[in-house]
């Protein structure tokens, strides 16, 4: 479903991604955890184009996605974005439109899709969130956790072959954390293709196919979440998960 090959990518004369490579399979959940600084985030956002990067590619089912810029670049980016949604740390909903118009907007403008069917589908997104009640709310008047969950809402609704999940409940509490970390556990148990970057643990132990460990770069470790968490091989794993408390 998703590969990537050999990803550079340099700021100035520092490379921030050094020669990165994994595969996400259909129906895969993939984790990447790693210390702050480690290039977790930067190489989530080179999939679908929020970053450039300086040598590799990257394969989303039959497209491929190269470091040169051009044309042929910019339709294989086109073509990704159609397939690949995105779920950020800050929710970016827009505040003066009510959670169904937030939903329902892509669809509309980019899909083409009537407003009727769009509607349709976007309630029936709300409700698997936890948020049919609020579809005429706006999203200032909502916790960070709803916001959050609107904002999954919003990405389902353009039917994305996978979903990347930046960080998405760092800036939550506790029980706000649990709302949306319960979300993206119904995703996964329906087969939902997702690359999650994440500080939540519990959801890299019970819910991901496969852990990678990247550090300064590189990935250091990958695996099952048993020998990650339990026969962990790599010294830099083990510092890791011992500074996270697991």
């Amino acid at each position: 479903m998703i590969e990537l090959t050999q990803i550079v990518k340099r700021y100035q004369q520092h490379e921030v991604l050094r020669g990165v490579s994994l595969s996400v399979a259909d129906g895969e959940v993939c984790v990447l955890l790693g210390p702050s600084g480690g290039g977790k985030s930067t190489l989530l956002r080179t999939i679908n184009g929020l970053e450039t990067f300086d040598s590799g590619s990257i394969r989303v089912s039959d497209v491929v996605l190269n470091a040169a810029v051009g044309p042929e670049r910019d339709e294989a980016l086109l073509q990704i974005r159609k397939r690949v949604g995105m779920v950020f740390q800050q929710f970016n909903l827009f505040p003066h439109r009510t959670v169904l118009e937030n939903v329902t907007e892509a669809p509309i403008h980019v899909l083409k899709q009537t407003r009727d069917a769009a509607v349709r589908n976007a309630r029936s997104i709300l409700a698997r969130v936890g948020m049919a009640d609020k579809e005429d709310a706006r999203p200032g008047s909502l916790s960070g956790g709803q916001q959050q969950r609107v904002a999954i809402a919003r990405t389902l609704a353009m039917n994305p072959e996978a979903i990347l999940f930046d960080e998405p409940t760092s800036a939550l509490d506790p029980r706000t954390t649990a709302e949306v970390i319960s979300v993206m556990t119904d995703l996964a148990a329906s087969g939902q293709r997702m690359i999650v970057v994440t500080h939540a643990m519990s959801f890299a132990r019970t819910v991901a196919h496969r852990v990678h460990i990247l550090h300064a770069g590189r990935i250091a470790e990958s695996g099952p979440p048993e020998q990650i968490f339990e026969d962990t091989k790599e010294a830099i794993t083990r510092e890791f998960l011992s500074e996270a408390g697991k």
